[in-house]
């Protein structure tokens, strides 16, 4: 008998578990998940966007519009920070990080500062932004790879049905 031929490559596997981390967002609007993995194949950590710790998702603001102090966005941590920050002390250096969403500028700081060596993303929806434009002038400054993800299929099904095991 031979092997299955179907099965998912690394890539897929890993965007997948990024993907899987986003349903953990409670953001109304935009879910997004992270995972790190090292040159091994091992997840080091994995993370998706919400509050910090202690800042409760039922009174902070959700709303994307309106006076910043009363928005989302000076409050939410997002995937690929909380994915570093997740991370159990281990070195991060010559890692990848796995995004569906090509990473804020901000985020570009913190992977460039934790020793990632390749950005691998599924979505640049934001590219012409300044923002991510200069991500991208950080990334290309500090020889940062940056992938977009090719799969090969177009998702990935995980039955939670106990007789589908």
């Amino acid at each position: 008998m031979a092997k299955r031929s179907d099965y998912l490559t690394w890539d897929e596997y890993f965007m997948g578990v990024a993907l899987l981390s986003s349903f953990r967002s409670k953001d109304p609007n935009t879910q997004v998940g992270a995972c790190i993995v090292n040159e091994h194949n091992k997840i080091m950590s994995v993370g998706y966007n919400g509050f910090p710790a202690g800042c409760s998702d039922d009174e902070f603001p959700w709303e994307r519009e309106g006076e910043p102090y009363d928005t989302k966005y000076p409050y939410v941590c997002h995937a690929e920070l909380n994915a570093i920050l997740n991370n159990a002390g281990a070195s991060l250096a010559g890692c990848r990080i796995y995004v569906a969403l090509f990473p804020c500028n901000e985020c570009a700081k913190a992977i460039i500062q934790s020793g990632i060596k390749e950005v691998v993303y599924l979505s640049d929806k934001y590219a012409d932004t300044p923002m991510t434009r200069a991500s991208k002038r950080m990334f290309h400054a500090a020889g940062v790879r940056l992938r977009k993800l090719s799969p090969r299929r177009e998702s990935i099904v995980i039955p939670l049905d106990e007789s589908k095991v």
